[in-house]
């Protein structure tokens, strides 16, 4: 009986053993993963892949409606591809005795690179290129049958059967494609994991001084009395005029050698790979 006992207490505590060292091996891998520390993927504090997001936005400036579209290169960059277009027509402005239909047509395509030092900040600067503008204004004008009208500070008068025609144009695209420099606020990607910005934008693109174009195509000029009536086309005084007139535009013009940029909108990026 003895003997019985003492075997069963035996193999009792070698159960146990066996059970105690089981257990101990399979706490290890529970242990081991609950000491490893987790960190979810936090944009500022990783690298991002190349080309892993893109962003999309919309807003206003000063060279019309504003569209952009950007993906990144890193923690630093983004490339951004940015368009604007804008219209308006505006009828009856009347100067120096002519009546003129204008109107404003604002088109352009540029690229930026967005350079952000501070990767969880908005702040950036962004060097690009205006590869597509056609910013202009153009205008045509005629003057009243028998009325004046002045050019270069003389004074002409319209023939009233054969009344004087005007056209006028103005471009912002001297220098085309143009070197840009802007500065501003708000990443259009952002690197700390959301998903919706408003970037502000300012700077300048280096488009040139304006160009200038002012013709008389058609029409006669007559002296006070209606009378003597010529082509303007051939009245040496009056073309000598407006080229005078041209130059004093041109030279009004010539300080704008930069075309502002200002703008703010809405953006919005999400994953592409």
């Amino acid at each position: 009986m003895r003997r019985f006992v003492a075997i069963s207490l035996l193999a009792l505590g070698a159960a146990f053993s066996a059970l105690a060292q089981s257990s101990s091996n399979l706490s290890e891998p529970l242990q081991s993963q609950a000491s490893t520390p987790t960190h979810d993927f936090h944009p500022a504090h990783a690298s991002m892949a190349p080309f892993s997001r893109a962003g999309l936005g919309a807003g206003i400036s000063l060279m019309g409606i504003n569209l952009q579209a950007a993906t990144d290169i890193d923690r630093h960059l983004n490339l951004r591809l940015n368009g604007d277009v804008f219209g308006y027509s505006v009828n009856n402005i009347n100067s120096n005795g002519f009546t003129f239909g204008g109107s404003l047509s604002l088109a352009s395509m540029g690229v930026d690179l967005d350079y952000y030092p501070f990767p969880t900040h908005g702040f950036r600067l962004s060097p690009g290129l205006l590869l597509y503008n056609q910013n202009s204004v153009s205008a045509t004008g005629t003057v009243g049958a028998g009325t004046s009208f002045t050019v270069n500070n003389n004074t002409y008068y319209s023939s009233a059967s054969n009344p004087v025609q005007a056209t006028a144009t103005i471009g912002f695209h001297a220098t085309n494609p143009a070197f840009t420099l802007t500065t501003g606020w708000g990443n259009i990607i952002s690197r700390t994991g959301g998903h919706v910005s408003f970037p502000f934008e300012i700077g300048v693109a280096f488009t040139g001084a304006p160009t200038v174009n002012f013709t008389l195509p058609q029409g006669q000029v007559c002296d006070s009395t209606g009378s003597n009536c010529i082509n303007v086309s051939t009245d040496q005084q009056l073309q000598s005029d407006v080229q005078a007139q041209i130059a004093k535009y041109k030279n009004d013009l010539n300080v704008l050698t930069v075309y502002p940029i200002l703008s703010f909108g809405i953006g919005f990026n999400f994953p592409i790979r």
